[in-house]
């Protein structure tokens, strides 16, 4: 695709629809919902798509059901899966093409009902032959070996893990829209019921409903439409492998590549970051995460989480909207991370940190296999 186009490309729309329960709404309808209100964010109607991106969990030809519902004709669609990751490698895409006058204005969508639907976070492996040998639990054991591994390598505890869920109650208490606002300690975590060892019931992300939706646009054009432009500075995307039994080093992710690609093309450094939203399916990826995008060097990344570091009022906020362990976590959750990035630049999310003018946004697809990392700016970095 060649460099980055660095600021070209702007979100102009955001919106998140039904998270935590909506039943009754099949996952397309819940998708819908937030498109629609993405558009009038806005102040676009549906013509004006002329490029849809998304994933359903259940249609593998989401980009052409997307575009139906819609009942537009775009000249481009794309439901490319890698996980969770997959919206920021939507976005990657999109800016390209606009940038190359591919297209005008994008759509990026997702919508689940996976809980009201009844469905689990964890089932028995058998998504591929090498890890289903094992019989592993899909994707948690994936999660609790890294976070073994972690343990052993550099001492991290049980405890550390635990402060990263805590940190993202406490951001969630401040969040109306968040499923999970009650309070939660340290101590019950460490004691909670072990679904996979090391990761006990409280290290899980939630399994609830929910939908999102972006428009993207040149921000040329972004100017002239409803609310303020957020520039899309730099990203990148990065796959190592599929099954983690093909990993490598257990205690380091493709991260370490997307991240400074991102940062590169952006032309600025973690330093300069004042918010990040981290896909935390599990805890450990927190401390992972933090660690490979040069928040903190590797190993220390226990350390630094450690006494509300990054809870409210710690040294760096990271998922403000209180994440995948405590906002919602609907089957895939890179979208809501770019959403709420978007929203602390614009001054619109739910705990407001003060000025923000850069946001780091990462997902996270399959078990630790796919990464993917967003430089989101303020007008004033541009």
């Amino acid at each position: 695709m060649g460099q980055f186009p660095r600021a070209q490309c702007a979100v102009a729309g955001a919106a998140t629809y039904g998270v935590g329960e909506c039943p009754g709404h099949s996952a397309m309808e819940i998708a819908m919902h937030a498109a629609l209100d993405a558009l009038d964010d806005a102040g676009l109607a549906a013509g004006d798509i002329d490029a849809v991106f998304g994933c359903l969990p259940g249609d593998l030809f989401a980009g052409l059901s997307f575009a139906e519902y819609l009942g537009i004709n775009p000249r481009f669609t794309d439901n490319n899966r890698t996980g969770g990751s997959s919206f920021m490698s939507h976005l990657v895409t999109a800016c390209h093409g606009i940038a190359a006058g591919a297209f005008d204005t994008a759509l990026i969508a997702y919508g689940s009902n996976q809980r009201s639907g009844g469905g689990r976070l964890s089932t028995p492996a058998g998504w591929n032959e090498w890890d289903a040998m094992a019989g592993a639990i899909f994707p948690v054991s994936a999660y609790a070996l890294a976070a073994a591994r972690h343990m052993h390598e550099y001492g991290t505890t049980r405890e550390q893990l635990a402060e990263v869920a805590v940190a993202a109650r406490q951001w969630a208490a401040g969040n109306p829209e968040a499923f999970m606002r009650e309070p939660l300690t340290i101590e019950e975590c460490v004691e909670a019921r072990i679904i996979s060892s090391p990761l006990g019931k409280f290290d899980c992300c939630l399994v609830t409903d929910g939908g999102a939706a972006m428009v993207v646009t040149s921000t040329e054009r972004a100017r002239d439409l409803r609310k303020p432009p957020v520039p899309v500075l730099g990203a990148a995307a990065a796959t190592w492998y599929n099954s983690v039994s093909q990993s490598g080093d257990l205690t380091t992710t493709a991260a370490a590549e997307s991240g400074p690609r991102a940062y590169r093309s952006a032309g600025i450094g973690p330093a300069d970051v004042d918010v990040v939203q981290l896909y935390d399916a599990f805890t450990i990826n927190t401390i992972l995460f933090l660690e490979d995008l040069g928040f903190c060097a590797k190993g220390e990344g226990g350390p630094f989480v450690a006494g509300g570091g990054i809870a409210p009022g710690g040294r760096l906020a990271v998922n403000t909207n209180g994440g995948g362990l405590a906002f919602g976590h609907p089957g895939m959750y890179g979208l809501f991370a770019m959403i709420e990035g978007v929203r602390q630049i614009r001054g619109e999310g739910a705990n407001d940190i003060g000025e923000v003018n850069i946001a780091l946004a990462h997902g996270n697809g399959g078990t630790l296999s796919s990464q993917a990392s967003v430089v989101l700016g303020s007008m004033a970095t541009i």
